[in-house]
């Protein structure tokens, strides 16, 4: 007789394609059945410590009681409205919220469903607003090795590479820049002036880039290069999804910058990891290129779920928990002890980086091929650290941590211990 771990994997198999998955030469799925703060259980009962936040957005751990009795409430009351030509009071309390931390010229949100397609609103507002006004530019600049999202407009403005192949013929063209250092911020700004007058906006990931491996710049080059924009006309657009909410050390990227964007998108730790939701804020002066009597020059982009109240009730009560000090105490222990831990690394013959961002965490594995995303490190790594009850997903030879802030320092010295075994043992 099978047992449930055993059931679930094979009826999974027969109906289920995951995602960023060769389905053929997968390991096996594992079953995943409860959860709870820092651990998930799967079917034969064996935990494993989330150090990945499931994909960068249980900020505060599973099946969170407040968050839980705040959904269960608004269930009861009201769980879906369609949010033209309505509203309800979950949306407006988020959205004035989440304003009032964010720069003093966001103004505006605007409700979709993933990060994906916070940054297809982003894009839109930005090409749109040009259009309206009559604008001739066409052009998009946005950093290399980024990653936006898997829709098409966020395809296009991500580093483009093997995953986007298929599609390049159909994704527009992007004007492709490094990311700024002290070393090469003029040559920047010489590029930013030969397309300018063709510049629509540029969009960016500030400090950290996820996907690419947790490849990180600093905020004083990046505030310098967002100025150099602005002062030309060029509409900056931050992707605060991933580095949001906290993950930074500070409540947003835009809390290290000196210069603030027309146009922020969020999503993933938005509502703590519970439902998902995205969000696109903006100026007083992007709004304003929409406000018309002419119904044409109207923002034309809506889904089914646009500001669902139970994500937006999700999202207030995550914001309740992450404001609490005893979250504010969290980020900052996780941060003290990644520091700590990374001087332990410094001089081992395997780590050719270490690297942190508040709460992120990465080190890169010498190998003695170039780092990537398809290097066979991650095949060893990642049953290795299943085996020890560990889920981390390394990109490629690049291990990191995205823990959610209710994590012990007990777990995150057995995760350092693990990643220690691994440097001696493989």
């Amino acid at each position: 007789m099978k047992t449930l771990q055993q059931d679930l994997i094979a009826r999974d198999y027969n109906v289920n394609w995951h995602p960023y998955t060769q389905m053929k030469t997968a390991r096996d799925i594992i079953p995943i059945v409860r959860a709870q703060g820092s651990y998930i259980y799967d079917a034969n009962d064996k935990r494993y410590i989330d150090t990945v936040s499931s994909w960068w957005v249980t900020l505060h751990g599973h099946a969170h009681p407040y968050i839980a009795k705040k959904l269960s409430d608004q269930l009861l009351n009201l769980e879906q409205v369609i949010f033209a030509g309505f509203t309800h009071q979950p949306a407006i309390e988020l959205s004035e919220r989440l304003l009032e931390l964010l720069p003093e010229n966001q103004t505006k949100s605007f409700y979709s469903d993933n990060g994906s397609t916070a940054i297809e609103v982003a894009l839109k507002m930005a090409i749109q607003a040009n259009f309206n006004k009559a604008g001739k530019k066409k052009k998009i600049i946005a950093f290399k090795n980024g990653y936006h999202g898997d829709t098409f407009g966020a395809m296009s403005v991500s580093g483009r590479g093997i995953w986007t192949d298929p599609f390049g013929d159909m994704l527009f063209e992007v004007l492709f820049i490094d990311t700024p250092t002290l070393d090469n911020i003029e040559e920047l700004k010489l590029f930013i002036d030969t397309h300018a007058k063709e510049t629509i906006c540029f969009i960016y990931e500030p400090l950290v880039q996820g996907a690419a491996g947790m490849l990180m710049h600093q905020p004083e080059p990046l505030s310098e290069l967002m100025k150099y924009c602005k002062e030309r006309e060029i509409l900056l657009i931050q992707d605060e999804i991933f580095v949001g909410f906290g993950r930074t050390g500070r409540m947003f990227a835009a809390n290290h910058l000196s210069e603030s964007p027309d146009i922020m998108c969020f999503s993933k730790g938005l509502t703590g990891g519970t439902l998902p939701l995205g969000m696109t804020t903006c100026t007083e002066q992007i709004y304003n290129a929409f406000y018309s009597e002419d119904k044409t020059k109207a923002l034309f982009h809506g889904h089914s779920f646009t500001a669902s109240p139970l994500a937006c009730t999700a999202a207030l009560a995550s914001l309740d928990l992450l404001l609490e000090e005893k979250t504010q105490e969290s980020i900052k222990r996780i941060q003290d002890k990644h520091h700590g831990f990374i001087e332990q690394l410094s001089k081992h013959p395997k780590v050719l980086d270490a690297r942190q961002c508040g709460t992120i965490f990465a080190m890169e594995w010498k190998t003695l091929q170039s780092t990537s995303y398809f290097s066979d490190m991650h095949d060893l790594l990642y049953p290795f650290f299943l085996e020890r009850g560990v889920l981390m997903r390394p990109l490629g030879n690049i291990i990191y941590l995205v823990p959610p802030y209710c994590i012990s320092d007990q777990d995150l010295d057995y995760i350092y211990s693990c990643i220690l075994e691994a440097l001696e043992l493989i």
